[in-house]
């Protein structure tokens, strides 16, 4: 009795810890009508971002039926420490093992851009930056930071500024050949659960459950919705991985963060919709 306990629970444990992509026509909306196809910009501040914060989205686009094309755009070397060009190169690896093909990713180094973690990037000047990469590739879907950017840091929450700034701008010319992408911001959670590390997922699961049971039950959600990733064990190692290529980063406190993270583990995304007061509020600084 006690042997098949266990195996139930070992079971049940494992089957939670499969990939599990939830709402995601979210980001399958993005297609573009003409193409029925997908193009995802990553759009990330420095490099290590990709896989510090985002690989269980990217991992779970390589295994998505529809295939969605990926593209990651970074808007600095991460050269606070005169570290930019091996870090650049450390970026390369690390898309390598994330599948992300080497004519769909690029590296800025613009002058206002620069890895700085006490200054907010201007918003306009991201604009003006990614604006080529996005018209170019008749991007659909830009993913980044929300407006808390993870962890603070004023480059990363400068992102969905700039990002909203150009969809802005777009949609004020549109036309019948161009496309204007939706922007989807990277939730920030607080601390605590932000360092459940493989609890993230188990956490999640239920969460997603108690949803569904009370919309089914109430026809009241407890949450606006959101596009959900987990890994699972396989997609996690890829992750890691990925994190190990970035070697000049790998200080002890990393190991730990690549331990206990919950973002390795689970990406919730909500989409960012520009508001006039938030362009406002934008071109006023």
């Amino acid at each position: 009795m006690l042997r098949l306990l266990l195996a139930l629970v070992v079971a049940l444990v494992s089957s939670l810890l499969l990939p599990l992509h939830a709402n995601v026509n979210l980001l399958r909306a993005t297609r573009d009508p003409k193409t029925n196809t997908s193009r995802i910009l990553l759009l990330t501040a420095h490099p290590d971002d990709e896989c510090f914060f985002f690989s269980p989205t990217i991992l779970a686009f390589q295994e998505d039926a529809l295939r969605p094309e990926i593209y990651s755009l970074c808007l600095s070397t991460g050269n606070a420490e005169g570290l930019g060009e091996m870090r650049r190169m450390e970026l390369g690896r690390s898309l390598d093992i994330m599948g992300v093909e080497p004519d769909k990713r690029w590296v800025v180094d613009h002058p206002l851009l620069q890895d700085n973690i006490t200054m907010k990037w201007d918003a306009s000047v991201i604009a003006s930056v990614i604006a080529p990469y996005v018209v170019d590739n008749n991007i659909t879907a830009i993913l980044t930071f929300d407006a808390q950017g993870i962890s603070s840091h004023p480059n990363h929450y400068s992102l969905p500024l700039g990002a909203s700034c150009l969809v802005h701008s777009l949609s004020l010319t549109r036309s019948n050949t161009k496309i204007v992408p939706r922007v989807f911001g990277l939730v920030t959670v607080p601390v605590l659960p932000k360092y459940l590390g493989i609890g993230s997922v188990l956490f999640t699961r239920l969460k997603i459950l108690l949803g569904s049971s009370l919309s089914y039950f109430t026809s009241v959600g407890i949450s606006p919705p959101m596009a959900v990733f987990t890994s699972g064990f396989k997609e996690y190692w890829t992750a890691t991985r990925a994190l190990r290529e970035h070697n000049s980063q790998m200080l002890w406190f990393r190991y730990l963060y690549m331990t206990f993270s919950r973002y390795l583990w689970v990406n919730e995304w909500v989409e960012i919709i520009p508001t006039t007061s938030t362009i406002q509020s934008v071109n006023s600084v």
